[in-house]
């Protein structure tokens, strides 16, 4: 039996992913579509971790200088016999990632661009010796590398300098090969993500203009460019005069299937792997975003998956995405959502599309400065995707995948429970009703947090288990009062009761059973959950702990309405 191949959980190189037993997607025939729809600054706007840097690098080990072909054999690039003769490993090529440029401050950042661009000069030390070059221009390129793989120096480049640096390297690398260079950019708009953060956004903001104007506008030097990025930042603000730039967002249907994996590729990749058992779980977690006309898959997801299953065969999905940053754009929508807003939230959680007006090009400056923004901001960023368009600009919304949804969930959580601490009053009222068994307090003081938050009508979940939402914020609520003992789905009884709550010094112990009836009969499902305590005994572990008065309640939902009914 031939051994599988390794899956290449967080490798961006193409050279490691080809010669050390690495699963590949073949997206080779992004070069071919390259070359045949000819841009000189070509900007590729996808979500993050959607395959962009493996494609880049795959890119630059294509076309540089000292090409292995043996890299490419059996790939798609490899049936384009011409093509391939004709530039494969035929250039110079300039390769630079600008995702690590970030700080606190402007000079901070500055520094790591600095140690960027030097690596890169680094690769071409030939330079330094070239008999081609003059000696002028060998004292340029030597104020490019002095920092140089020297990791973090307190050297920065002068603003001048590090301004011109990708046009001086590459009028070098023309000069000396007499060939003209094909520059890589990939993350281009992080270092203004970051800036935007941080507070120097205007300063990094006219030095990543001064940059990509010089490299892409003025460069007699340059054959073309690739950039990557999550958004497509505004020609105002970056791409100033720059008239020979090729867009390509995640509307556009040239190279739709170039980033993400496509259903034949996930399913193939089931199969090699012997685990097409699992393909509508896989789908449903980490399918559903729209690129052009087709629907992908997250690529980071599905590798992260199946790389799990191979250990642990009855895993359940994850939201791997979500952990590979924060998702503060989430948590800064819901805060400035108005309730019109929040209703339409509502919508997309049950599984339903928006309509709304998306604006392509942004400033990070301005990012959220309005809702109407952060509809944009949400779609290019890939927490929701596009479900047709209505009009000119104007798409139907939708959340992608359950992955993005329980992101979405998680937010909402958070954000209420960080809304409800801000009163604490009414949080101890609410305990304090619960305690003496005031029902008809608790559900007062319920239903008015229901009216604030935004519901989740869990049309997802599987029968019985829609109230998880509702069990959620109770149990947020509760967790207020740190002198109890407060559990979920704690072991008693014959079963596993929703919460369990202890006093320790008055000796009260609460038991909560919470439902969410089909069709909204509130009062049904109070009677069905008080039913349930009784006959699983879930008052037993409460008995056991020395609790000498026992409460139980029966809590039912819908949507925004709840009903509390006590045991008598």
């Amino acid at each position: 039996m031939s051994k599988l191949p390794k899956l290449p959980v967080g490798i961006e190189n193409f050279e490691e992913i080809r010669t050390q037993g690495f699963y590949y997607v073949d997206k080779t025939g992004l070069i071919k579509d390259l070359l045949e729809n000819w841009g000189k600054v070509n900007l590729f706007t996808r979500p993050r971790r959607f395959g962009k840097s493996l494609n880049m690098d795959m890119l630059k080990t294509f076309f540089e200088y000292g090409c292995d072909p043996a890299l490419f054999t059996d790939l798609e690039i490899a049936g384009e016999h011409d093509l391939c003769e004709k530039h494969m490993g035929q250039y110079p090529v300039i390769s630079i990632t600008l995702k690590g440029v970030e700080g606190l401050g402007f000079e901070a950042a500055q520094r790591r661009l600095s140690s960027i661009i030097g690596s890169e000069a680094m690769r071409f030390q030939f330079l330094s010796e070239s008999d081609i070059l003059s000696e002028k221009e060998k004292s340029l390129y030597e104020q490019l590398v002095r920092i140089g793989g020297m990791g973090e120096s307190t050297y920065i480049m002068t603003e001048e300098t590090l301004t011109s640096s990708l046009f001086t390297l590459c009028a070098l690398l023309r000069k000396h090969y007499n060939k003209k260079v094909i520059l890589l950019i990939d993350e281009y708009d992080v270092p203004l993500d970051k800036a935007g953060q941080y507070g120097y956004y205007e300063e990094m903001a006219s030095l990543i203009r001064g940059m990509l104007g010089q490299a892409l506008k003025t460069n007699g030097s340059l054959h073309f460019a690739v950039l990557t990025g999550c958004l497509r930042v505004s020609k105002e603000s970056i791409f100033t005069g720059l008239n020979n730039l090729s867009v390509f967002s995640i509307t556009n249907v040239l190279f739709e299937e170039r980033f993400g994996f496509s259903q034949e590729e996930v399913e193939d990749m089931l199969k090699c792997y012997g685990l097409e058992c699992k393909r509508e779980m896989v789908k449903e977690w980490y399918d559903g975003y729209r690129f052009g006309d087709v629907d992908v898959y997250c690529p980071w997801d599905v590798v992260n998956y199946m790389n799990l299953l191979r250990s642990e065969p009855h895993a359940l999905p994850e939201a791997f995405w979500m952990n590979t940053s924060g998702n503060d754009i989430i948590r800064k929508f819901i805060g400035m959502a108005n309730f019109v807003t929040r209703n339409e939230l509502e919508r997309l959680v049950a599984g339903e599309s928006v309509s709304k007006k998306i604006k392509q090009e942004l400033t990070y400056r301005d990012l959220y400065s309005s809702v109407d923004n952060m509809w944009s901001i949400l779609f290019t960023t890939g927490y929701l995707t596009q479900r047709g368009r209505v009009d000119s600009g104007v798409y139907r919304l939708a959340i992608p995948n359950l992955e993005i949804r329980q992101i979405f969930i998680e937010q909402i959580m958070e954000w209420f429970c960080e809304e409800t601490e801000k009163d604490t009053p009414k949080l101890d009222a609410f305990c304090a009703a619960i305690l003496r068994g005031d029902c008809a307090e608790v559900e007062e003081r319920f239903n008015a947090y229901l009216r604030k938050t935004i519901s989740i009508r869990d049309t997802g979940a599987r029968k019985g288990r829609k109230e998880n939402f509702y069990h959620g914020i109770l149990l947020g609520l509760l967790s207020h009062r740190e002198d109890w003992g407060v559990e979920s789905n704690a072991e008693s009884g014959e079963g596993f009761s929703d919460i369990l709550v202890e006093d320790y010094e008055e000796g009260i112990g609460i038991v909560i059973e919470v439902k969410y009836p089909d069709g909204g009969d509130l009062e049904a499902g109070c009677r069905e959950a008080l039913m349930q305590i009784d006959r699983m005994g879930y008052a037993s572990r409460l008995e056991e702990d020395g609790m000498v008065q026992i409460i139980k309640y029966g809590i039912a939902f819908y949507k925004k309405r709840c009903k509390v009914w006590m045991e008598k």
